[in-house]
């Protein structure tokens, strides 16, 4: 059992309040999933229960965690610097399970995450793995050491689709607990028996955390539903108390009226009307108790606005985008092949979706297609790598890093840009480094937004995208009037977005006509 007692966090730089007093179990059999908007501290929160000491730079918390007997694993968001530079043989080499397991273990582990089992003997780099086989490999190395407290998180970033299935199945048969972070719906809604949902409302000033122990659709639906009624309730408790209070008016100026016209020779009925008004004063003070206990609207948590792309960013049907050839793709280094025969032809306003295993070069092939648009004239064209820090300066504030002028007119709409987009005024100022993934990936879609670019060019888009800002960003995405290029193992993105789906094998690129 994993139990935290009255837990509160507090950001260091901007003193906001991120949990406050959070207390909850976690028992063998437990599935649950941390959900939130981006950066509302579900990072933060498994880092503290893994190591309090993880968030000492940034957060100060307070709050007691009991894990007696567990033997807790915790999975990053990105691969640690440190691990990035060892190879491969060296990073495995580090676990002391790692030599207790027997060439049958390692070739069943190796083969349900799709690899070779010579991976753990490689001499190549961590750091220059692909972004699913950064995850694959340090899943592996914490399955060794048989944890009984699995903490996840993102653990479905950049894996291919075979693997986020494995993932799938083997949380659902995971013994022992686990509590993850997750941006796929698909994996939420298949594995979730528990929900925490971290909250800021009023404009991040308030932190709200509501634990259920039911499936993630089932708190989608019991929280929508107690929402409508709650509003149901409040409204119709407010048109009740608007009819009152114009009836309690009526008879208040009524008295008022009488008792300034009462002859000061009738002062019996000036005595019954001060008695009068002295009783509407006491039923208003009545009223107004009564008041203070309505039914309040409820409050939510307001989801993020954004739209891509004007009309100015239509492509004509017929206009060719890119008809591109590449005989042989090979790894960056040029040392392998990785597939050959490569063709894509796209026009207009398409949208375009490249699935494949990890390892089998997406993520090179989106590089060579965007050097390629990006040169083009006749095209604006926009790329959002796997790897922020490719774009972005991490040094930058979100303001200074979006401003072309820096003139005051533009600083204050990039603000506000900025604040439709969730982001606080401290956070505005922040530099990137600090932010979360997801507030990274907004910045990098709103710098695509204020370029006009026609033609985007996305690895992995809605990787950082919390289950409640993902269903905007895809509907943004379907809606944008250019064309897209987008490497994806998101499900529902694949399914909403997506006019065409081409699966990267050694052959090439094969198209997937009934996508499920």
């Amino acid at each position: 059992m994993l139990q935290i007692k009255h837990l509160s966090i507090t950001h260091k730089k901007d003193l906001r309040l991120i949990l406050q007093d959070f207390s909850f179990v976690l028992n063998p059999g437990d599935r649950a999933v941390i959900i939130g908007e981006e950066g509302n501290g579900k990072s933060t929160l498994l880092k503290w229960i893994y190591d309090p000491e993880l968030t000492e730079d940034y957060a100060e918390a307070i709050g007691e965690r009991i894990a007696s007997g567990e033997r807790l694993a915790y999975l990053p968001q990105e691969l640690q610097k440190a691990d990035a530079e060892k190879t491969l043989y060296a990073f495995f080499a580090e676990s002391p399970a790692f030599f207790d397991q027997t060439p049958r273990e390692l070739k069943a582990l190796a083969g349900s995450f799709h690899l070779p089992q010579d991976f753990f003997y490689g001499d190549q780099s961590m750091g220059s793995l692909s972004g699913g086989e950064k995850v694959k490999a340090q899943m592996m190395r914490l399955l060794m050491a048989r944890p009984t407290v699995l903490l996840l998180d993102e653990p479905s970033n950049d894996l291919d689709i075979g693997t986020l299935e494995w993932l799938e199945e083997m949380i659902l048969g995971w013994q022992g607990a686990v509590l993850y972070i997750s941006h796929d719906e698909t994996l939420i809604e298949r594995t979730a028996n528990m929900v925490i949902h971290l909250e800021q409302i009023r404009r991040k000033t308030v932190s709200r955390i509501t634990t259920a122990h039911v499936p993630y659709l089932q708190y989608k639906k019991e929280r929508e539903e107690k929402f409508e009624k709650q509003a149901r309730q409040a409204v119709s408790e407010r048109k009740e108390k608007e009819i009152r209070d114009e009836k309690l008016q009526r008879i208040e100026q009524s008295v008022a009226y009488h008792l300034n016209t009462v002859s000061r020779q009738a002062p019996s009925k000036g005595r019954l009307l001060k008695k009068k008004m002295k009783a509407v004063k006491s039923m208003e003070h009545r009223f107004e108790r009564q008041d203070a206990e309505m039914t309040r609207m409820p409050e939510e948590e307001d989801a993020i606005f954004f739209k891509l792309g004007d009309r100015d960013a239509a492509i004509p049907a017929g206009k060719t985008v890119i008809e591109y050839q590449l005989p042989c793709l090979r790894t960056p280094d040029g040392a392998r092949i990785l597939a050959k025969d490569i063709s894509l032809h796209i026009r207009g306003s398409e949208k375009i979706g490249i699935i494949g295993d990890n390892g089998s070069g997406k993520t090179t092939l989106l590089r060579l297609i965007a050097k390629e648009l990006l040169s083009r004239q006749d095209i604006r064209a926009a790329y959002m790598p796997q790897n922020y820090q490719e774009q972005l300066n991490p040094e930058a504030t979100p303001v200074d890093y979006l401003s072309r002028t820096g003139d005051k007119e533009e600083t204050t709409r990039i603000r506000t840009f900025l604040g439709s987009l969730k982001y606080t005024f401290d956070e505005m100022d922040h530099p990137i480094a600090e932010l979360s993934g997801g507030q990274k990936a907004k910045v990098l879609l709103l710098k695509m937004s204020l370029s006009g670019a026609n033609v985007l060019i996305l690895d992995e888009p809605t990787r950082n995208f919390s289950a409640l800002s993902a269903p905007v960003i895809r509907r943004m995405l379907a809606e944008y009037p250019g064309a897209v290029i987008s490497i994806s193992h998101d499900r529902k993105y694949l399914r909403e977005v997506c006019d065409k789906i081409y699966r990267l094998t050694e052959h090439g690129l094969a198209c997937v006509p009934d996508f499920a």
